[in-house]
């Protein structure tokens, strides 16, 4: 890690020049799924089969933002916030996945960005979160593929020629393990499959060298101050103990947990344990991949709202620790609250791969949050748990861990994937029904935060 940064004595305060930001998808509010020319993603495709989203609920309207963006970022500048994580919808670019280009897609984001430099607002632009057009899926398989990569490369290469002038912050996937993993192995997330190892390892190594393609067109066409990185919501491991034993367990299992993906790209290569693990499932490498997917990036976005515990147990082998029942929880029942990872996740990325810049790229919570007779959202579960996850980061900070920004999932409720409109993580409210945005009682704290660049 770096030396220790010049940092306030105030326990609560930021460094100056600490990023604050919200972050969003692209298919989790737009809506407008079939308008101006967007084609069919593998979410309006999965949403459409029956019993795989709760309640039936559908990602065709959402927010609404592809109509109101205006009026968000207004009520996003009115928080105090300054920067935004957005994704662009690869369907809205090109309806087929790849051939012809959307101009009206292009237009959509050009008018979108126009609104976010009036209010004054910075975007961090993910390629993609998730929405691949369902032309691919039917086309090659999607990820299952290796036609992905020729199809990706076309579409980063158009984005960042398009976008170049309006932006300087990107990042290629968010989250290989979901778009992957839980794609295609168990059938969680669309397009819904549960598939034999060996497809599966090929989608994550697909999903690899489609990151080096997106830092590659960055490289390319993204102008003077462009800077790419890629967003991972690796699985952290958390120390029992702080004491040597346990931290070297810890950075063990995580570097094992890991070893797909982000192990993978710092490395240059996979991990020969990985691969004889793997067996005849390991993954095809063509000549010239790690080439791409080792491409030096300028940061590391990290997802972080959970971890494990871990020990060193007998002979100091790693121990990983199950939650017990009634540990604290979130609404979504994955969520299990842990504050060190926060903490944990970036001091590993820093100490094991020498990750000079990170940044958290989503932190949140999911609450059934119910309004109250007078309007009011008083969500203090979300900005307790919010407050204590800042807390590790501002610990991680001063102990030399290179965190430079957090973006908080997320600025509104929206369509939550396979949980459809039933999970809320935002910090203002959304009536589904009338498309009136509320802020809760963590926006305004977390504007309070934001404006004074300390817990408070």
């Amino acid at each position: 890690m770096k030396s220790k940064p010049k940092i306030s004595p105030d326990p609560l305060a930021f460094p100056k020049g600490f990023v604050w930001g919200f972050a969003a998808a692209a298919p989790q509010i737009e809506g407008a799924a079939h308008e101006d020319g967007k084609g069919e993603s593998v979410w309006d495709h999965f949403a459409r089969k029956r019993g795989r989203i709760r309640n039936g609920d559908t990602p065709e309207v959402a927010c609404d933002h592809y109509h109101r963006f205006d009026a968000d970022f207004r009520l996003m500048r009115s928080l105090g916030v300054r920067n935004y994580r957005l994704s662009l919808a690869w369907p809205r670019i090109y309806p087929e996945g790849s051939g012809a280009v959307n101009q009206k897609g292009l237009d959509f984001y050009h008018r979108l960005f126009d609104a976010m430099e009036k209010h004054g607002i910075t975007p961090w632009v993910t390629m993609f979160h998730w929405d691949t057009p369902q032309a691919l899926e039917r086309r090659f398989g999607g990820w299952r593929g290796r036609g992905i990569v020729d199809a990706f490369s076309l579409y980063a290469d158009t984005i960042v020629k398009a976008f170049h002038d309006r932006v300087k912050n990107w990042i290629t996937l968010n989250e290989v393990f979901c778009f992957t993993h839980l794609a295609y192995a168990n059938g969680q997330k669309a397009p819904g499959l549960k598939l034999p190892a060996g497809v599966v390892n090929q989608t994550w190594h697909h999903a690899l060298v489609c990151h080096g393609a997106g830092v590659r067109a960055v490289r390319e066409h993204g102008g003077k101050g462009a800077r790419v990185g890629i967003t991972d919501n690796s699985h952290i491991s958390v120390p029992v103990t702080e004491t040597p034993t346990d931290i070297e367990a810890a950075q063990r299992v995580f570097r094992r947990d890991n070893w797909k993906c982000i192990d993978a790209i710092y490395r240059g290569g996979y991990d020969p344990a990985y691969l004889k693990e793997a067996g005849k499932d390991r993954p095809r490498v063509e000549k010239g991949d790690f080439d791409l997917i080792s491409l030096p990036t300028d940061y590391l976005g990290m997802n972080i709202y959970t971890g494990k515990f871990v020990q060193a147990g007998k002979g100091g082998k790693p121990e990983s620790l199950p939650h017990p029942t009634g540990y604290p929880v979130a609404d979504t029942a994955w969520l299990k609250i842990m504050p060190q990872s926060i903490y944990w996740g970036p001091r590993h990325m820093a100490e094991i791969y020498g990750v000079r810049e990170i940044h958290i790229t989503e932190n949140g919570c999911a609450y059934n949050d119910v309004v109250e007779p007078d309007g009011r959202i008083l969500d203090l579960h979300r900005r307790d748990l919010v407050r204590n996850y800042l807390g590790e980061i501002r610990r991680a900070i001063q102990d030399g861990v290179p965190v430079k920004s957090y973006f908080l999932w997320s600025f509104m409720d929206n369509f939550e994937w396979e949980d459809g409109y039933t999970m809320r993580f935002g910090v203002v409210h959304c009536d589904f029904q009338t498309q009136k945005r509320t802020p809760k009682l963590s926006a305004r704290w977390y504007a309070r935060v934001v404006a004074e660049n300390r817990i408070v």
